[in-house]
């Protein structure tokens, strides 16, 4: 019982560290809303306070150069979503600012980029393995067709629920392994999309609730984030997972074949002399 408890607080402890960055832009968005910088909007401010967190959590080796470069595709892929959704109204950034593209400020890509950032974080803190994740053919054209969906929906058929089934299907056999004070444990990699989803969605009560955009439902008052935004986190979740799991399995082989090139010359070498 005592090693099940100190498991636990081990998980906590870690789990928290790898929502650092998350965590500031939550504190950022409560601070901003109860005080006011005069001369620096409020948007601007967000936007200060998530470069200066990625600056410092660089410099002091929290991420990597190449997390960064993940956690930059993921922020210009929210954007251009972001964009995207504002200038068809399904939500909106009310407040005047100067770091402002179509109607979105720039800090909102931000906001994918912290899943990015804790996905990059939990993946080295607990030495996440994925076990039997599907081909590239696969994983790939899925992970766009998700993404193009969220554009197409408002023009022709919502195909999320498909998706989501073809999700379970080309993933059933995908196993998310990770480590706890030397322990292993599995889950499937479908319910870890959805968990994660469902405390974005969380999260997202807590964005929305400070300010940091609103529902056409919420313009008068604030009500709680509709449910079926569950679906949308999870699947947005997804497309982030494979990112970082696609780019982490081309690093890999890209490693392993360096390995291979580098034992092969040195056979060559031996063999000539």
């Amino acid at each position: 019982m005592k090693c099940f408890f100190k498991d636990i607080a081990y998980f906590i402890y870690h789990q928290s560290l790898s929502c650092i960055f998350p965590v500031v832009i939550f504190m950022t968005l409560a601070l901003s809303n109860a005080i006011q910088i005069p001369g620096v909007s409020r948007y601007d401010f967000i936007l200060i306070i998530c470069l200066f967190a990625q600056y410092l959590m660089y410099k002091f080796k929290l991420e990597s150069k190449d997390e960064l470069k993940v956690i930059f595709l993921l922020h210009m892929i929210g954007l251009v979503l972001e964009i995207y959704k504002v200038n068809f109204n399904s939500w909106s950034y009310p407040e005047e600012t100067w770091t402002k593209i179509w109607g979105v400020p720039l800090y909102s890509g931000f906001m994918y980029a912290s899943v990015a950032s804790y996905i990059c974080q939990a993946w080295r803190r607990f030495d996440l393995a994925i076990v039997n994740w599907p081909k590239s053919y696969f994983a790939i054209p899925l992970g766009a067709m998700i993404y193009l969906n969220f554009f197409t929906h408002h023009f022709i058929y919502d195909f999320r629920w498909l998706l989501m089934a073809a999700l379970f299907i080309v993933f059933y056999r995908t196993i998310v392994k990770f480590t706890v004070r030397k322990k292993i444990y599995k889950m499937p990699i479908v319910i870890s999309f959805f968990l994660i989803g469902f405390f974005i969605w969380v999260a997202e009560n807590i964005a929305t609730f400070f300010g940091a955009w609103s529902y056409p439902n919420q313009e008068i008052s604030w009500e709680i984030v509709h449910f079926g935004k569950i679906s949308s986190w999870f699947l947005l979740v997804v497309i982030s997972i494979m990112i970082v799991a696609q780019l982490k399995l081309f690093y890999r082989n890209n490693y392993l074949l360096k390995i291979l090139c580098f034992s092969c010359c040195r056979k060559i070498i031996r063999s000539m002399t």
